[in-house]
């Protein structure tokens, strides 16, 4: 049944989103609430945003507290919140990266890292995989290989060449004297999540530094503790140049970052965000990088994720060619299409995600409890036998 509320959206809104049957009102720990007051399992939190769950006291007081304090600050002047939000994520983020434009989501962070990539090398082309995504405006877009993103706003920026993922020797065929960057995710997220193989961003992280290119890390999805790592570039002792990050950054507040490396020096005037780190989203990123640390959630993601796997294996899942996973970054390809498991896991109260046409995705929090992810994993065994 329609509510007031979904034909609201629809008549007031711009809808670019398949809709799922469910008026979320209410949020707390991994627990979504509908306006009947029915609670859902939510292994989407936020697409990969809320990896604290929802309505985590730490991230509510800081907000709350900020929000009396000073919501906006413009670039022009510094902040006391600002600066020790960019200290703490230099201290996290891979050691060689030692400065971070702040903006407002990942596709904005992957434009400043384009741009940023342009300046540096005088160089006008990238590199990014085969079914990689990096983002909707117009550059990230360009960045995105896959063609449903692509073909009705073509014509779009050249200069981008798309390899085989995990395929050393097209990668080294592409990269030339005009590559300015290489672009990569560790784990492609909206590809199926594909994990990358450690030889291959060891021959990445090579033929950039010897060819002069920059090799950019997309982390928007994977950072923050999702693979069992706070990034994925730990999993294989990686220092890119630059990295891109967003989503679980404010635990749920809007805020992307660009990190770069020392050598990387771009003039004032050259790139700007009006909102980006502003006081509200930056004291949100400190207290959920703090949370992050405290509660030791890059371990708890590396355990959960390995006893959801483990579990699931218990019985047969006749559906099921693979799971893939890195922490609580979970891909499950079956033999079908996927969206008939999906609106059954939502009548059974949980909601999941696609991640191409027969691969379920889950990014449940990281702070879920071990019995909600029981349930999950009950729900999937009966549908997926």
């Amino acid at each position: 049944m329609t509510t007031d509320y979904q034909q609201l959206e629809h008549e007031y809104g711009v809808v670019l989103a398949a809709k799922r049957d469910l008026v979320a009102v209410r949020g707390k720990g991994a627990l979504l609430y509908d306006e009947a007051g029915q609670a859902y399992i939510d292994c989407v939190g936020g697409i990969g945003v809320a990896a604290l769950g929802h309505s985590h006291p730490k991230l509510v007081e800081a907000v709350q507290r900020q929000a009396e304090t000073l919501i906006t600050c413009p670039h022009i002047l510094y902040n006391d919140i600002r600066s020790k939000m960019l200290k703490k994520l230099v201290e996290v983020t891979p050691k060689n990266l030692t400065r971070a434009f702040l903006c407002n989501s990942g596709s904005e962070a992957v434009e400043a890292a384009l741009k940023f990539a342009r300046l540096h090398t005088r160089r006008p082309n990238f590199v990014t995989a085969m079914r990689g995504f990096h983002g909707r405006t117009m550059g990230a877009v360009s960045a995105t290989f896959t063609k449903k993103y692509r073909d009705s706003f073509e014509p779009l920026i050249p200069g981008f060449t798309y390899v085989p993922f995990n395929k050393i020797e097209k990668l080294e065929a592409a990269i030339d004297d005009n590559t300015a960057a290489v672009m990569l995710e560790l784990v492609q997220g909206e590809g199926g999540v594909n994990p990358i193989q450690a030889d291959y961003i060891a021959a990445a992280r090579k033929l950039c530094s010897d060819r002069g290119a920059l090799l950019i890390i997309d982390e928007i999805q994977t950072g923050f503790c999702r693979t069992g790592k706070f990034f994925a570039c730990e999993h294989f002792d990686l220092q890119p140049d630059m990295m891109t990050l967003a989503k679980a950054l404010g635990g749920g507040v809007p805020i992307g970052a660009t990190m770069i490396n020392a050598d990387i020096n771009i003039d004032v005037g050259l790139h700007g965000s009006t909102f980006g780190g502003n006081p509200l989203a930056c004291a949100a990123a400190l207290a959920a990088m703090e949370t992050y640390q405290d509660d030791n959630l890059a371990q708890r993601a590396a355990e959960m994720g390995a006893y959801f796997e483990s579990r699931l294996a218990e019985k047969p899942l006749s559906q099921v060619r693979v799971v893939r996973r890195l922490g609580l970054m979970i891909g499950i390809e079956i033999k079908h299409k996927v969206l008939d498991i999906l609106a059954q896991l939502l009548e059974r109260h949980i909601i999941a995600l696609p991640a191409g046409p027969n691969v379920i995705r889950l990014l449940p929090p990281l702070i879920i409890e071990k019995e909600q992810l029981d349930r999950v994993i009950e729900v999937l065994q009966e549908l997926l036998a």
